[in-house]
């Protein structure tokens, strides 16, 4: 069964690991942990041996549902699970509602079920079809069907408090079917926590949630667009307080590095690696710093770069359907636009000095910048690695300075560059 064991808890910080996971019980998540975010089943970009470059790919991996839901019946045929049909049985493998990385169309939840956009449109699944999905997948977690349409700021109080309904009754209707199910018995549920921006809904929905014989709990809909810092921030820490503290706790879309050091002093335990695939979709790589030790030859005016405003356009879908977020207005202060022409097509430095990632110490910026602008598909290979290195050293340097006692000089190194 699983354990939770907290090493220690640090001004609000949690630092520990979870153990015995997975169906044969050998796995171990490390938290402050993120989980490798994959589409389809696999990391963007990425093969399986090339994955297998990067030093540190954590043990836990989220399958996005809506990337994968319009397969389940190829799956389910299988009869091995999602894990052995994607090649990624060695991992433990948690099956998230929603894909972090796509903003969710709002306004086509249903009573009786909610709306997931595949390749192929709008897949409506209600309790039933959601988790016949899930016994064809057999992950080892994952998130229980819920409606987390709240983000936008128009959302009435009624919608907030129907949003919590909702969810709790999916909540009860997959227990139900999980604990009749043979194909479950090695997989857990976590419940998710809704209720906007609304502190009396949040306690409510976590409350109620707490009731139910869950493993641990999601935070759903707490995404940078959906609500302030400040509040989001107060909220976080009400929320997690009502919460046990021998269940992880996973948060959904909070992947900037700013954002993932508050939701840790909070005491949030693990997050998606989503942001790490954005930035390089937009042609970026990620620079900020996290350690002394390393990357200290790297210049201020290269290693932060601001927002582009020249664009502000969203990449919101006319027909409905959830879109990646987009890449030139949201790009953040933590990374390098390889695409300026100006400053990078005659530089022949690593894209970060320092870094001991394959695509630093075999590649330049400048190979980097003309592979993007020919359009080689080997541009988003390289700093896909690269940017997964950095996203995934930063979390280790989190548990490292929480053991150690330097959190916060950690934190005042990484959140400077956005002042």
């Amino acid at each position: 069964m699983m354990k939770v064991l907290l090493s220690n808890v640090v001004n609000g910080c949690r630092v520990g690991s979870v153990t015995e996971l997975g169906r044969h019980g050998n796995k171990v998540l490390e938290f402050p942990g993120c989980l490798l975010y994959t589409r389809c089943g696999s990391a963007p970009h990425l093969t399986y041996d090339v994955l297998q470059k990067l030093d540190t790919v954590p043990v836990g991996v989220q399958i996005t549902l809506p990337t994968l839901a319009e397969q389940h019946h190829v799956v389910k045929d299988f009869q091995q699970g999602i894990g052995k049909f994607t090649g990624m049985e060695d991992f433990f493998l948690y099956c998230s509602v929603q894909d972090p990385a796509v903003r969710e169309a709002t306004g086509y939840n249903f009573n009786k079920g909610v709306s997931v956009w595949g390749a192929g449109g709008r897949i409506k699944l209600e309790v039933a079809d959601f988790m016949a999905i899930q016994k064809a997948f057999r992950p080892d977690w994952y998130q229980c069907l819920c409606d987390g349409d709240t983000a936008s700021a128009d959302t009435s109080t009624k919608r907030v408090r129907k949003s919590v309904d909702r969810s709790l009754n999916f909540l009860d209707q997959c227990l139900e079917i999980h604990q009749k199910s043979q194909e479950m018995k090695g997989s857990e549920i976590l419940g998710v926590i809704e209720g906007g921006d609304l502190l009396e809904e949040r306690l409510r929905s976590a409350r109620e949630t707490c009731k139910r014989p869950v493993a641990g709990f999601v935070l759903d809909g707490f995404q940078s667009f959906a609500m302030e810092r400040e509040t989001r921030k107060n909220l976080l820490k009400a929320v997690l307080e009502v919460l046990p503290k021998d269940k992880p706790r996973i948060i959904h879309a909070v992947s900037r590095p700013d954002e993932v050091l508050e939701a840790v002093e909070c005491g949030v335990d693990f997050f998606d690696s989503s942001f790490p695939y954005q930035v390089t979709e937009r042609g970026c790589a990620l620079v900020f710093p996290f350690s002394k030790r390393s990357h200290t030859d790297v210049c201020d005016e290269t290693m932060i770069q601001g927002p582009d405003d020249s664009s502000q356009e969203t990449t919101e879908n006319q027909h409905c359907r959830g879109s990646i977020e987009d890449t030139r207005s949201q790009r953040t202060k933590f990374e390098m636009d390889l695409n300026d022409k100006e400053k990078y097509a005659c530089d022949f430095r690593p894209v970060l000095p320092g870094c001991s990632c394959y695509c630093c110490q075999n590649h330049s910026r400048a190979y980097i910048h003309h592979l993007l602008q020919t359009g080689e598909l080997l541009a988003r290979v390289l700093l896909m690695m690269h940017n997964f290195h950095h996203y995934f050293g930063f979390f280790a340097a989190i548990r490292e300075s929480l053991h150690q006692g330097t959190f916060q000089e950690l934190k005042a190194m990484v959140t400077q560059r956005t002042k």
